[in-house]
């Protein structure tokens, strides 16, 4: 195809998404273009308003239009809890489990070092300010169950116990209404150990 410059930065540009190969963004780029050109230009706005306007909460680090959420602007929140998770995605779950009503931290990655992400990368100075401001008794760690986020657990667990806080780990175990022939032996291993 020639003079198809223009085609081909929408395919890279749809690339970049987690997930999608070179095949699927072909697909989505010519379904937009040949089927759904209002909806191209919907998105493309979408896109442009949000890479402008969204920015990290000043308190939480999470995204926001303003300089601090609508989590952290909420008096009816518990300020005495706070919840570090390492994504927006992730303290969305939290939020729709609607069983924490504390604060978050969000951190924006985890630990890797073979990835050359390290404490200033993920602001762990500004975890460790926020977490020593007086108010707040209970950092609970919900980083994911991966090598990494164990990782990440417990450099913040440590430091932040090394600051005479009392600091939490998600539990971890058996999914409710599960047979145990059919999960994972480190999740039984895991519920195992952590067993109350």
């Amino acid at each position: 195809m020639a003079d198809t410059h223009s085609l081909s930065a929408l395919i890279e540009g749809l690339r970049r998404l987690p997930g999608v190969g070179v095949k699927s963004a072909s697909r989505m780029a010519f379904h937009l273009l040949q089927h759904d050109r209002e909806g191209a230009r919907a998105l493309a706005q979408a896109l442009q308003e949000a890479a402008a306007q969204i920015r990290h909460c000043n308190l939480c680090h999470t995204f926001t239009e303003n300089e601090i959420c609508s989590t952290c602007r909420d008096e009816r929140r518990d300020r005495s809890k706070l919840c570090v998770v390492e994504t927006p995605a992730d303290q969305a779950a939290v939020e729709r489990t609607a069983a924490f009503k504390g604060l978050y931290f969000v951190l924006m990655g985890k630990l890797s070092p073979l990835d050359g992400i390290g404490p200033k990368d993920i602001g762990l100075a500004k975890l460790f300010d926020r977490a020593t401001d007086g108010v707040v008794q209970e950092v609970i760690l919900a980083t994911n169950f991966t090598a990494e986020g164990e990782a990440t657990a417990h450099v913040i667990g440590e430091a932040l116990k090394a600051r005479g806080l009392n600091v939490t780990r998600l539990a971890r175990g058996v999914p409710a209404g599960s047979e145990l022939e059919y999960v994972d032996l480190g999740t039984i291993a895991h519920a195992l150990v952590d067993r109350r």
